[in-house]
């Protein structure tokens, strides 16, 4: 029961004790009262009428008119005239009915009796006649009856008001307390909330500051923890001099782009070699050349970033080289890209930076998930071997044969405008399951292409970087979240699915995305939602959409995290589900014990604010073995399960 209807109740029962006692003590004064004044009424009305009939002793007719006289003006239970000493009635009148307007619930309660009284009729010296005469309690029983009324209707109000008043006082001084309740709630959910102010009594400011403190505490050592993890990331996989990812970032990212998997799709790797870096270094000096360096990985990183390259990564993979990895990049895209990026080369050049022509090479390798590192690498190779040898131009491009070279953004455009306009997209899953006993968390949901009857439909590597490019992003995330919302309605299980960029970091796709759940209630606590952490809208939005989906019942999930660790302390105030560590960061980590640390302080920072942790393509029981040492709570991975058909 609730502090305020605690409140509620005691004033009730105070007032019921007060108004009981306050009746018992009144009533029992008023009777007395009452009794004295009926047997004094009593007594002076037989006086005055044994004084009046005193002439009349004799006239019987004299004696009954007064009577009734006295009998009609009073309030009189029986008046009785009798001869002396025979008894004999002379004149006697009864009330006939009573005009008691109290219950007879209180009649007897109050147990009012009447009183009486006598007087003598003298002839001369001879007692001739008595007269008797009784007082009737109907007046005192109505009088206290009207008090008891009056007295309840008084106190029911005084009661009422000091209910509302006091409630309203309850209210207002417990506020601390409800918002130290958000406050623990906000804990659970990974938030971290200050009292804005502090209350009046002096008890609960002892408790809201103790809470504060602890609030406090706890968010600065998340804080200290997430900013010491972000700086081991930074020492491990961030290049000092240019901040692109380093050699081992990049060597990790190959190796997940090329790992075989349902959302991987190829593209280029696109080698920037510096051309004479130890020439540049004598004549140049140390400074000179550390800024052309920093120059050249900010035009590289400024090509490789946006919304329309999503996965794309920069890196400088040795002193004088730096690298793009460019999965879902098209041949005559990386013809052009090639282009634009001798010309700001030979910007640069004008600028003073380098006294070399070309101030850099350009290479570019194909590159498609099963081939391994080193066979792209030699790729690389020879795309260097051939631009260094062409005197037309700074850059080459090597790629092998392709069955699907020769279908350009037409023949895509037309293929995936028909598949969402017909519904040809169907829903593979694929279990994501606790890494210590084996038990099902939730089901991936997985896009595949099947517009052409084909015995495999195709995987979300193959087109989904073309949906990105041709704008169909958003539009396939409606088609993807209504064909699951179907599905939810015989799946007993929760399902995650990953939103797309374009729904990612545009409102209106996700107001539209929300507007769908909203006529959708058996999603709830049954639909996690998933976006990319290098594709997150700002923190604001970022936050609007979570609290959406939570007043909804809808889980939001991070995938591929790892990359900007910095962001896991602006992801305390949003309740995530979970967050999902890169692939990149898992692959062959039971062969790279030195990969351990990076993982290990990314689970302290997620146990501060009890956030799960899930591994990406998991492949080998290796790297289950050290997922299972490092504590991290759920994986998923061709070990754990291969993606499936929907079944109805």
């Amino acid at each position: 029961m609730s502090l305020l209807k605690q409140l509620f109740l005691a004033i009730c029962l105070f007032l019921l004790v007060a108004f009981s006692g306050s009746f018992i003590v009144g009533l029992e004064n008023s009777r007395g009262q009452h009794v004295e004044q009926l047997r004094s009424h009593a007594q002076d009305a037989a006086t005055a009428l044994g004084l009046s009939l005193t002439p009349h002793v004799d006239d019987p007719a004299m004696i009954e008119v007064m009577v009734n006289a006295i009998f009609d003006s009073g309030y009189f239970a029986r008046i009785e005239v009798r001869t002396l000493p025979d008894r004999n009635v002379l004149v006697e009148r009864d009330l006939s009915d009573s005009r008691i307007t109290a219950p007879d619930w209180f009649v007897r309660l109050v147990n009012l009796q009447a009183q009486g009284g006598d007087a003598i009729i003298m002839r001369g010296w001879e007692e001739a006649a008595s007269v008797h005469v009784v007082s009737h309690p109907q007046f005192a029983l109505n009088k206290l009856w009207q008090s008891a009324l009056g007295s309840l209707f008084w106190l029911g109000l005084c009661g009422l008001i000091s209910a509302v008043i006091g409630g309203w006082l309850l209210r207002y001084q417990l506020r601390p307390l409800d918002y130290m309740v958000r406050q623990a709630r906000a804990i659970t959910r990974r938030e971290y909330l200050l009292a804005p102010q502090m209350p009046s009594p002096p008890e609960l400011q002892r408790v809201v500051q103790a809470m504060n403190q602890m609030v406090g505490k706890l968010k600065s050592l998340f804080e200290e923890e997430a900013a010491r993890s972000e700086a081991l990331r930074r020492q491990a996989y961030q290049d000092e001099l240019t901040g692109l990812a380093n050699r081992r970032w990049f060597d990790m990212q190959l190796k997940s782009l090329l790992n075989p998997d349902e959302h991987k799709a190829g593209g280029f790797l696109l080698i920037l070699h510096l051309n004479d870096l130890a020439g540049l270094n004598q004549r140049l000096g140390g400074k000179p050349v550390d800024q052309l360096i920093q120059s050249l990985a900010q035009v590289l990183e400024q090509h490789g970033k946006g919304p329309h390259h999503p996965g794309w990564m920069c890196a400088r993979s040795r002193a004088g080289e730096l690298a793009l990895l460019a999965p879902g990049l098209a041949s005559d895209d990386a013809e052009q890209l090639a282009t634009m990026l001798a010309g700001h080369c030979e910007t640069l050049r004008e600028q003073g930076l380098s006294d070399c022509t070309p101030v850099a090479w350009l290479a570019l390798a194909a590159m498609q998930p099963g081939e391994t590192p080193a066979h792209v690498m030699q790729r690389a190779d020879q795309a260097l071997q051939a631009a260094q040898s062409r005197s037309d131009q700074p850059w080459a491009l090597v790629e092998e044969l392709n069955p699907n070279a020769e279908r350009g953004q037409s023949y895509w455009q037309n293929r995936l405008e028909k598949a969402l306009a017909q519904n040809l997209i169907q829903l593979f899953l694929q279990p994501v399951v606790n890494c210590h006993n084996r038990e099902l968390l939730h089901e991936k949901v997985l896009a595949r292409l099947d517009d052409q009857g084909d015995s495999e439909p195709l995987n979300a590597g193959r087109f989904l970087p073309w949906i990105e490019r041709l704008g169909l992003g958003a539009e396939l995330d409606r088609l993807m979240l209504n064909k699951v919302l179907q599905h939810l309605q015989f799946h007993q299980g929760t399902l995650a699915l990953s939103l797309s960029p374009a729904s990612a970091q545009h409102a209106p796709a996700r107001e539209r995305l929300i507007a769908l759940l909203q006529q959708h209630p058996e999603a709830r606590n049954r639909l996690v939602l998933e976006m990319d952490e290098r594709h997150l809208p700002p923190t604001d939005a970022l936050l609007a959409f979570a609290r959406h989906l939570r007043y909804l019942g809808v889980g939001l999930g991070i995938q591929h995290f790892g990359g900007r660790f910095s962001l896991i302390g602006n992801l305390t105030h949003m309740g995530l589900a979970y967050l999902k560590i890169d692939g990149s960061y898992i692959h062959g980590i039971d062969q790279e014990p030195d990969r351990h640390l990076f993982l290990e302080a990314m689970q302290r920072a997620a146990r501060s604010i009890d956030l799960p942790l899930i591994a990406e393509m998991v492949e080998t029981q290796g790297e289950l073995a050290v997922l299972k040492e490092l504590g991290i709570q759920g994986a998923t991975g061709r070990l754990l399960g291969k993606p499936h058909p929907e079944q109805h």
